[in-house]
């Protein structure tokens, strides 16, 4: 499956910004999916995963009341809506897909497609 990240941008402190992943080539509806970040220097970090049906969610502490994943399985994306925005949010956001739906996953290893990317920036 392609993915196509899509919706950052440059946002002060406090702030929201909502992420989407679209998927082409194969339905997403059977996969995990999963938002994961990466600042500058830093290794990719874990953010929230949801599993095929929504049904399954999980949230970095650092995100947790604040960020909200969810999935249309009709429009085949994922979302990731980001509220109360931080400077230390500022990242670039990959969507990330797995294979093994059922479950979700906190680990870039469980995931096998990856879209290119959004930067997400927060100004204090």
């Amino acid at each position: 499956v392609q993915l196509q990240a899509s919706g950052g941008g440059l946002v002060q402190a406090g702030g929201s910004l909502r992420l989407s992943c679209a998927a082409s080539g194969r339905t997403l509806r059977s996969y995990a999916m999963g938002w994961f970040r990466q600042a500058p220097g830093k290794e990719r970090e874990f953010v929230a995963a949801i599993n095929w049906n929504g049904a399954l969610i999980y949230y970095a502490d650092s995100v947790k009341g604040r960020f909200t994943i969810f999935r249309d399985n009709a429009k085949e994306t994922v979302y990731l809506q980001m509220n109360s925005l931080k400077p230390e949010d500022t990242a670039v956001y990959y969507c990330a897909a797995s294979g093994s739906g059922s479950y979700y996953y906190t680990s870039t290893a469980e995931y096998n497609s990856w879209g290119q990317g959004t930067q997400v920036t927060v100004s204090s």
